[in-house]
């Protein structure tokens, strides 16, 4: 039993790290996590060994982050600054792109590196306002839009605007910093998307 909570002890930092990504709040994010790893060290069974440890636990977090969200939604609202018409700055009138998107080439191979990963997490963690909680609570939380919807009191028209500006500045930020930038390692936390 020792062991077990040595090891996820050593798994906190990381664990803490993919909360506040998620929920952009440390004592937030600090909750969630706390009680993830009570929920673990109090059902240590539970953990068959099918999977790595920190897979499990991530499994535990993703619904403790919910259940953050849930509590914490009316703080959550979406906000003006979310409404900025991003896309008059990356389409002309006609709709066609003002600078085309360049070929990224083979997508999951990126996904494989962990320069890759720190560039697209120092991305989302760029984008403004409700856009990137939105997106990592579609796309990485894995919860529906009407979920998002009822929790957020958003329609579903301004969830899907935000989520397709989120992803125009994430595809816009990963071109910048990862696909163009020939150095690579990764984007500095002061830098702007």
């Amino acid at each position: 039993m020792p062991e077990f909570a040595k090891a996820l002890n050593t798994l906190r930092p990381q664990l803490l790290k993919y909360a506040q990504m998620q929920l952009r709040n440390s004592s937030w994010a600090e909750d969630a996590v706390s009680e993830t790893l009570l929920a673990a060290l109090e059902r240590p069974q539970s953990f068959s060994g099918n999977s790595q440890l920190k897979t499990w636990l991530i499994g535990i977090l993703k619904h403790k982050l919910i259940d953050q969200i849930r509590r914490n939604c009316k703080e959550m609202s979406a906000t003006r600054e979310d409404a900025e018409d991003l896309d008059e700055d990356l389409f002309s009138p006609d709709g066609h792109w003002r600078d085309q998107p360049k070929h990224w080439g083979d997508p999951e191979h990126c996904l494989d590196q962990v320069d890759f990963m720190r560039v697209l997490e120092a991305c989302v963690e760029h984008l403004p306002g409700q856009q990137g909680r939105l997106f990592m609570m579609r796309e990485w939380l894995e919860l529906e839009t009407d979920e998002i919807c009822k929790e957020l009191n958003l329609s579903p028209t301004n969830l899907w605007v935000m989520l397709h500006r989120a992803r125009l500045r994430l595809r816009e930020c990963l071109q910048l910093h990862w696909f163009d930038n020939n150095s690579r390692p990764s984007m500095a936390t002061g830098d702007r998307a």
